[in-house]
């Protein structure tokens, strides 16, 4: 009787097939991690557009663009301590179908207050970047945004430029106060409204260190860093910038942020000068943010003379939405005095349509 030889792999013919599937997943799954990638960022720009469109709706109705922080003046009757207020999302909630929670809101007690939980507790989908994938939001229960308004360009050569400025109430600054297209003299195709920003981390604490991002990590750009000096700002310094910007761009891999909770630190509550719902055209996008010890207070956060440029996880740049609701994306190499002018809604910087 013949016996039949049985059928079956060798160890080297097993390893070469595991070796072939080991190939083709390399390949595949940066495919598959760049389709997802681009459907994130595809989100991002929707909602990006909708905030834009969102403002245009407000300014149709009020003539003026939603201002970056609303003070009591506009607010209701509460007086918060040093100016801060309510949001400019808040002003545009019930252009993005969201009048319920806008009802929700008691505009005569803080923005942080407990009588505002019922709408500060909720997260808004529209106002989160699907690539940021915090697992919670900096200030939890207090819902976040990743995105913020342009406050302007470099607060060194001139403060408050942009077009999602805070109520004037505050201060006597010239360039605060509601913005009106009418007042974008640079043309509303060439001047940011606004961009993102990665959340700050939750449970970072400047004074343990716990949690803290360094310049060499991969939250980086979640972080307030501080940098040694500074210059005064509304001087048109320009050299005291260059060297103010080149500081930040050259700090240790090692050094911890200063901050890092206050980015999105929640959504209903905005101030003038701070980075928690506002960003600048100062240093360039996914840049690092820095403080300005000579300008601002020994809060961190601050940007009105400081460094805080918007963010994201998309490869190579940031979304902006301009002031005519359209959304570019801006790479990370954009040309610096183009940056800037895309900053200003009328430092009469001409740009071409293909600088950026």
């Amino acid at each position: 009787m013949t016996k039949t030889p049985r059928r079956g792999f060798t160890l080297i013919e097993l390893l070469v097939v595991i070796a072939i599937i080991a190939v083709l997943i390399g390949l595949l799954l940066p495919a598959v991690q760049a389709a997802r990638e681009a459907a994130r960022r595809s989100q991002c720009v929707n909602n990006l557009k909708q905030l834009g469109l969102a403002a245009h709706n407000y300014a149709s109705v009020n003539n003026c663009l939603p201002p970056q922080s609303m003070g009591p003046q506009l607010a209701g009757t509460y007086s918060s301590n040093s100016g801060w207020g309510y949001g400019w999302v808040c002003a545009i909630l019930p252009n993005v179908e969201q009048q319920q929670v806008f009802n929700a809101l008691n505009f005569f007690a803080g923005a942080n207050k407990p009588e505002n939980t019922t709408a500060g507790y909720t997260q808004l989908a529209g106002l989160l970047c699907p690539s940021d994938e915090a697992t919670k939001q900096p200030n939890y229960p207090w819902a976040s945004s990743n995105y913020h308004g342009n406050l302007g360009g470099p607060g060194i050569i001139q403060r408050f430029t942009g077009t999602m400025v805070g109520f004037a109430g505050w201060t006597s600054h010239p360039n605060l106060g509601v913005v009106s297209f009418a007042a974008i003299n640079d043309g509303t195709s060439n001047t940011a409204l606004f961009s993102e920003r990665l959340m700050g981390i939750f449970g970072a604490n400047a004074t343990t260190g716990a949690f803290m991002p360094t310049p060499g990590s991969t939250d980086a750009k979640r972080g307030f860093f501080e940098v040694a000096g500074g210059a005064k700002g509304d001087a048109n310094d320009l050299p005291g910038a260059q060297s103010f910007l080149a500081k930040c761009k050259s700090l240790p891999n090692t050094t911890l942020a200063k901050n890092s909770q206050c980015i999105g630190y929640l959504w209903t509550m905005g101030y003038y000068v701070h980075g928690t719902n506002c960003y600048n055209h100062f240093g360039p996008p996914n840049g690092l943010a820095c403080h300005n010890q000579v300008q601002e207070s020994t809060q961190v956060w601050e940007i009105s003379a400081g460094i805080a440029p918007p963010n994201s996880r998309h490869p190579g740049g940031v979304n902006v939405c301009m002031a005519d609701g359209s959304v570019k994306f801006i790479k990370d190499s954009v040309n610096l005095p183009t940056w800037w002018a895309l900053g200003t809604r009328k430092g009469g910087e001409v740009i071409s349509s293909d600088a950026y």
